[in-house]
């Protein structure tokens, strides 16, 4: 479960970045090397990949979260 977790992590870090890059540049990395359009499946792999670790690590912190008080 802890290697999930890291490349969950790494997963949405990466995703986070493009976000950036989408937000102050408008340049989309990933359909930049991997391609954009209706052909372009190994950028839509990507952007699910990047959503499902988002949705794993929410189900992490709910399961384990690290902040909740201890009785």
């Amino acid at each position: 479960m802890k290697i999930t977790t890291i490349i969950a992590f790494t997963l949405v870090l990466i995703g986070a970045l493009v976000w950036l890059l989408v937000g102050i540049f408008d340049f989309n990395l990933v359909a930049y090397i991997f391609g954009s359009g209706a052909g372009a499946v190994v950028s839509r792999i990507i952007y699910s990949l990047v959503g499902i670790s988002a949705l794993w690590l929410i189900f992490y912190w709910i399961m384990y979260n690290p902040f909740r008080a201890i009785d």
